[in-house]
């Protein structure tokens, strides 16, 4: 057994996890905030690989996921590269721009690199989420 993964048998876990969003021509890395909302991100997590046709809403892509989860310090303000699950959908979010949730969502991952590739994407594009 490796020693990363006697620390995680332990409940510590030293890698951050993340995930890649695939759409169009171009995938992009995610990482998840399991400091800010463990249970979210758990959920999201066991729930991979995603796959859906995505919607466009402003500057946000979402779709719809079979995920339940209750709201977990949910917040109305979002930035891009925010990947958020909102409970009320339920639906997987990815903010791009400056527009807003309509309503509160749980931020549970961040694209740091490439997020303006999304603006390019039209509702009923392909878009994959996967472990990375």
């Amino acid at each position: 057994m490796r020693f990363q993964d006697n620390l995680e048998f332990f409940g510590v876990n030293m890698v951050k996890r993340k995930i890649i969003i695939e759409c169009k021509d171009f995938e992009v890395e995610a990482e998840f905030l399991e400091d800010q909302r463990t249970q979210t991100c758990e959920a999201i997590w066991h729930a991979l690989p995603l796959e859906a046709e995505l919607e466009i809403w402003k500057e946000e892509v979402y779709f719809k996921i079979p995920v339940r989860t209750p709201p977990e310090n949910p917040t109305p303000r979002t930035e891009a590269g925010d990947v958020s699950y909102w409970p009320e959908g339920p639906g997987f979010c990815i903010f791009f721009g400056k527009s807003q949730p309509i309503s509160p969502v749980n931020t549970f991952a961040k694209i740091r690199i490439g997020v303006e590739k999304f603006r390019k994407v039209k509702t009923g594009d392909r878009i994959t989420i996967r472990r990375a």
